[in-house]
């Protein structure tokens, strides 16, 4: 049977400016855009799960996506969460939730200026010593 592989490309309807938007995420996610979008690839991510992506549907009333009302939220994976919410918070971008500590790495949430939650992910290797609490 054939089947799907992997994720081939993640878009976002802009309720605003589009350009502000695009610029938002080069300046403080690194994502490096061209006038028609970028690309990210999982070979540049030197974790040992060789760059897999989660994909997951919610319940109708699911809360997890909050304070934002999109029907989505993206999962970043970053090299170092510690400098980037730094990072981010030195530019007035401020930490919803997290960092948070599980079996396959740390997250935090922020919101990006269309009000879409974002959650950013550096990925560790599966280890119950990682588990918070």
């Amino acid at each position: 049977m054939a089947k799907v592989t992997g994720i081939g490309g993640v878009f976002l309807r802009c309720r605003g400016d589009r350009d502000a938007l695009a610029a938002w995420y080069q300046k403080h996610l690194g994502i490096p855009l061209e006038p028609w979008g970028a690309v990210l690839r999982w070979e540049d991510d030197a974790r040992p799960d060789g760059g897999m992506t989660v994909w997951s549907l919610t319940a109708a009333d699911s809360t997890w996506f909050a304070p934002s009302d999109s029907a989505f939220m993206i999962n970043y994976r970053v090299d170092d969460l510690d400098a980037l919410l730094a990072q981010l918070a030195a530019e007035g971008i401020a930490t919803l939730k997290g960092p948070e500590s599980h079996e396959n790495g740390r997250f935090a949430w922020i919101m990006d200026p269309d009000g879409n939650k974002v959650e950013l992910w550096q990925p560790m290797a599966w280890d119950e010593k990682n588990k918070e609490g």
